[in-house]
């Protein structure tokens, strides 16, 4: 007798679930058009976005230094082993940090970006929109979605690429560092097999794709917050959403950009 009831309440959650997934989608999608129209109309708002750029990039170093070096000491720790049976121990400062640049410092950095940055916009200007602050500016004449929303995607957009190249680096020193104590290696022999194991060409795909991922971080932490409703439950909400649709949409659009970088940048 319960039956019946059961697959109701399980069609009637999934059809929220498809329903919750388009109005995302389609909102997304206006958001991102919105942003198009106002972002190359004056005024520019720099210093808002020097302002955001600095909080943004500067209060995230921290993090992105340790997981930067443990990215670099953990991938040549469990890879020693796996290079030493086929005695190819050679290779291994150059394979570590080709993963490292290509993939891994990239996608690593803008996950923790998104955790770090985009639940934090998401409830910003989630607290904004339920106490009316939003409602406030747009009564004053003031362009709220130019003035809050804008100024921050673009700060993002631009502040990860900056924070891949440090943790890239970060990463590099991590992974010389673990070589080191394993095998005894100068800096001179692991900067030779880096050096020999990258191309400039390695670089470009790692980093241009972050443009993208700081573009995502932003406007979904914008969207989710700008939308917000429902007092301190909808902030709760908008952030901790923030967080999973940024990450979400980074590794499925990191799926498309690596086949695009492959067709543009062969190996």
């Amino acid at each position: 007798m319960n039956l019946p009831r059961i697959l109701t309440k399980r069609n009637l959650t999934f059809s929220e679930f498809l329903y919750n997934f388009f109005a995302t989608i389609s909102g997304l999608t206006i958001f991102n058009l919105q942003f198009f129209k106002e972002v190359f109309l004056p005024p520019y708002e720099i210093p808002e976005i020097k302002k955001h750029m600095n909080e943004l990039g500067v209060k995230t170093f921290p993090i992105v230094s340790v997981t930067g070096l443990i990215i670099g000491l953990v991938m040549a720790m469990q890879s020693l082993p796996v290079f030493m049976r086929f005695g190819a121990t050679d290779y291994l400062p150059g394979t570590v940090a080709l993963s490292v640049v290509r993939e891994l410092g990239p996608v690593i950095t803008a996950l923790i970006f998104a955790g770090r940055v985009s639940s934090g916009i998401g409830a910003e200007l989630g607290s904004m929109r339920v106490t009316e602050q939003i409602d406030a500016m747009e009564v004053s004449g003031i362009n709220p979605f130019k003035y809050l929303v804008v100024t921050r995607i673009v700060a993002t957009t631009f502040t990860l690429p900056l924070l891949t190249i440090y943790v890239i680096a970060i990463a590099l020193f991590g992974s010389f560092f673990a070589i080191t104590i394993e095998q005894g290696t100068n800096f001179e022999y692991y900067k030779n097999a880096v050096i020999d194991m990258l191309q400039f060409s390695d670089f470009i795909p790692g980093v241009a794709k972050t443009f993208v991922f700081g573009y995502i971080v932003g406007l979904v932490g914008a969207y989710k917050g700008y939308t917000a409703e429902g007092g301190t439950e909808g902030v709760g909400k908008a952030s901790t959403t923030s967080v999973v649709l940024s990450s979400l949409l980074i590794l499925l659009f990191d799926t498309i950009l690596v086949k695009i970088t492959l067709w543009l940048w062969p190996t």
